[in-house]
């Protein structure tokens, strides 16, 4: 057996295992939003085009707990999509020849980001630089899920060589 193979599925489940708690950890921030805008306000000028952006940010959710606490089970919902989006890549874990599509599946999602935060975001009114933000998530995303598959692939051909080499 080669023992190159148990190098590179070590990698590829790191890659993955700091993939899924970026994910959980992206998801749990939509939960406590407020509070998350309160602190982030303490420590940046009020006068500045991002302060007063998420001042006003504040001041919507606020307003919104106030008069339509219910709106805020969307943002659970969010953090649960996320929750379950990382258990799927469980599967990369344990087999990642046998759940590429998980990966693909991923970069997918990655790639989708990209024109959704763009046309979305424009829709409801977010300066493009906010769009953009948005945007790098889908592209930091890509990047570890795009690696992994290219190491799964390798591993695959390591693999179909090393049930070759037990017949010649």
């Amino acid at each position: 057996m080669n023992k190159q193979i148990p190098h590179i599925k070590n990698q590829i489940r790191c890659i993955i295992l700091f993939f899924m708690v970026a994910l959980i950890f992206s998801g749990a921030t939509a939960i406590p939003a407020q509070t998350e805008l309160t602190i982030l306000l303490r420590h940046l000028p009020a006068d500045s085009v991002i302060g007063s952006l998420l001042a006003e940010v504040l001041h919507a959710v606020q307003d919104t707990g106030a008069h339509y606490p219910f709106l805020f089970y969307g943002n659970d919902w969010l953090a649960f999509a996320h929750f379950v989006i990382a258990v799927t890549f469980a599967g990369v874990l344990r087999d990642p020849v046998r759940n590429i599509w998980v990966l693909e599946f991923g970069m997918i999602a990655c790639a989708m980001v990209l024109p959704f935060a763009l046309i979305a975001g424009g829709l409801r009114g977010l300066p493009l630089w906010w769009r953009l933000i948005d945007c790098s998530f889908g592209v930091v995303g890509f990047i570890p899920l795009w690696i992994s598959r290219l190491k799964t692939l390798h591993l695959q051909e390591m693999m179909r060589q090393d049930r070759l080499n037990i017949f010649f």
